[in-house]
């Protein structure tokens, strides 16, 4: 699909678990980023972390955002032009995308083991995320004799070289990513699309043209634009905004108390609290009122997102709940 005039964000959560105040934050920043430039909006379902997906928390998902008063125009529960929009249902796409790269040799067959590669004594460094790949696997080329199926993920071939990008709420971004983090799986072992894969195809065939998340993700940028490249297509803008944590910095979990939407909803919090909430905290509005998404479009302003992480504790729960 060609780049689109328009602007197209998506909102894709992750059926892992319940969605939680940092989540709904990051929702509203992207709906807003585009709805502002009148936008379209598609929400699509990642869930092909099948091992970890809850069945419930895809109807729970699209219920807790619309309950904040988001909307989209396209997604598993309206249809439109580019579904479907649940991974698992687009694995035909991730096919063909594997085919392409294997005909490029961009990719290859890789059956090291995670502690392979943490006992590899080549392995230069750890990576922002673990061990940085010490290529064993890396000298196939396509043509050569495949490894018994069932037993390696393709890996992607990562250009040893410089990159760079300018984050719209990050600033300017640079890296090595061969040697900052190494060639990464497009596939698993089982032969189903990787998170890399699966979002860089995806983005491309709804032609998402903006794409704003958690900070979390900045390093799996560097990976995404390398598989751009190698689909020749041009990547969409980027967007990284700072997470929301516990009062002692670690990220929201069960240790911080109920921070799931649904809690709050069936609590009886008004939404419009946490929509405020998410404005103040980003640094959007100067004090925390209530707010409507639709009152959100008239004072936002991506370039105001603080850049710091934000710490929830038990009093902001209790003035959620309150006001």
């Amino acid at each position: 699909m060609e780049p689109s005039s328009i602007p197209i964000g998506r909102l894709a959560p992750s059926p892992t678990g319940a969605q939680h105040l940092g989540n709904a934050r990051s929702y509203l920043l992207a709906w807003a980023s585009i709805r502002q430039r009148n936008g379209g909006i598609i929400f699509r379902i990642e869930d092909i972390d099948s091992p970890r997906v809850k069945p419930w928390a895809v109807r729970q998902a699209m219920d807790d955002l619309a309950w904040l008063g988001l909307n989209w125009d396209e997604g598993p529960d309206v249809g439109g032009p580019s579904g479907p929009y649940i991974q698992t249902q687009r694995c035909a796409l991730y096919t063909n995308a594997i085919s392409r790269l294997r005909a490029l040799n961009q990719v290859y067959p890789c059956v090291c083991t995670r502690r392979d590669i943490e006992d590899a004594a080549s392995a230069p460094h750890e990576s922002i995320d673990g061990p940085v790949y010490p290529g064993t696997c890396s000298m196939w080329n396509e043509g050569d004799p495949l490894p018994e199926i069932g037993s390696f993920c393709w890996r992607f071939r990562v250009r040893d070289s410089h990159q760079s990008f300018t984050d719209d709420v990050s600033g300017a971004q640079s890296m090595n990513p061969a040697r900052s983090l190494g060639d990464f799986p497009v596939t698993r072992k089982s032969g189903e699309a990787a998170y890399q894969l699966a979002v860089v195809v995806d983005d491309i065939a709804m032609g998402v043209t903006d794409v704003l998340r958690g900070n979390d993700l900045l390093p799996s940028t560097f990976r995404q634009l390398e598989l751009y490249r190698a689909m020749k297509h041009p990547p969409p803008r980027f967007a990284h905004v700072p997470l929301v944590r516990g009062a002692d910095g670690r990220r929201l979990a069960k240790r911080h108390g109920d921070t799931r939407l649904s809690y709050f909803r069936e609590q009886g919090c008004k939404p419009e609290s946490i929509v405020g909430w998410s404005a103040w905290s980003a640094g959007i509005i100067d004090r925390w009122e209530l707010l409507s998404p639709s009152e959100l479009l008239s004072v936002f302003d991506l370039q105001k997102v603080r850049l710091a992480d934000t710490l929830v504790d038990q009093d902001t729960y209790l003035r959620l709940m309150t006001m």
